[in-house]
């Protein structure tokens, strides 16, 4: 149930961010690559999109598959494809980005992972690659420096997530979407950061009642 709602929820952002928009039978196909992928079918995946190539959530979403399942050539030329159809797909870049690197074309990922970082430089999955990509050529005080800049960012949104469970909490939502966010917020933050302390302690409070 939790799947399908998100799918459709995705779906429905999704459409209306494009300006040409799918037909009925693309929409279906995207939505049934969706729940395969999702379920890590990455063949299936591939072998429902395998005709798309107009609409670029599809597109993108068949990129994926090609390159969690080890077909990078394809992987690149559709995640090409998407950028020719969005070029401000940061999704789409960060991809590419991969790609190169998978390929050993670091020079081509450390290229692309500026160009994203130049448009958006708290893009916190970006940092992290530029960060293995440094790491990658031995540069350890660079990958340090994007990692602290992750890091801050990570906090940031920690902060917000946390903001808003106390929010849930005061508002006497449920205990459950309370505790989701603090688990997020959780996984955003290093072991020893200050900040879970408040949160373990926000968690164990609502864990009581």
């Amino acid at each position: 149930m939790r799947l399908a709602l998100f799918t459709f929820c995705t779906l429905f952002l999704l459409l209306a961010s494009c300006n040409r928009k799918p037909d009925a039978e693309t929409i279906r196909l995207y939505v049934r690559a969706s729940d395969a992928y999702a379920l890590g079918q990455f063949d299936s995946v591939k072998q429902i999109l395998q005709r798309e190539n107009n609409f670029p959530p599809a597109l993108m979403l068949r990129t994926k598959a090609e390159y969690f399942s080890g077909d990078i050539e394809r992987a690149e030329m559709s995640c090409r494809r998407v950028i020719k159809l969005r070029p401000s797909s940061s999704e789409a870049r960060i991809f590419l980005a991969r790609i190169f690197r998978e390929k050993g074309d670091i020079a081509g990922a450390v290229n692309m992972t500026e160009n994203i970082l130049a448009d958006n430089p708290q893009d916190i999955r970006t940092l992290r690659l530029a960060a293995e990509l440094a790491m990658d050529t031995g540069k350890l005080d660079e990958a340090m420096v994007f990692l602290n800049r992750a890091s801050e960012y990570s906090a940031e949104s920690a902060m917000v997530l946390l903001d808003r469970a106390r929010l849930r909490w005061i508002a006497g939502l449920t205990n459950d979407n309370v505790l989701e966010d603090l688990s997020r917020a959780k996984a955003m933050l290093p072991w020893d950061a200050p900040l879970l302390r408040s949160i373990s302690n926000l968690e164990e409070i609502i864990r009581r009642q």
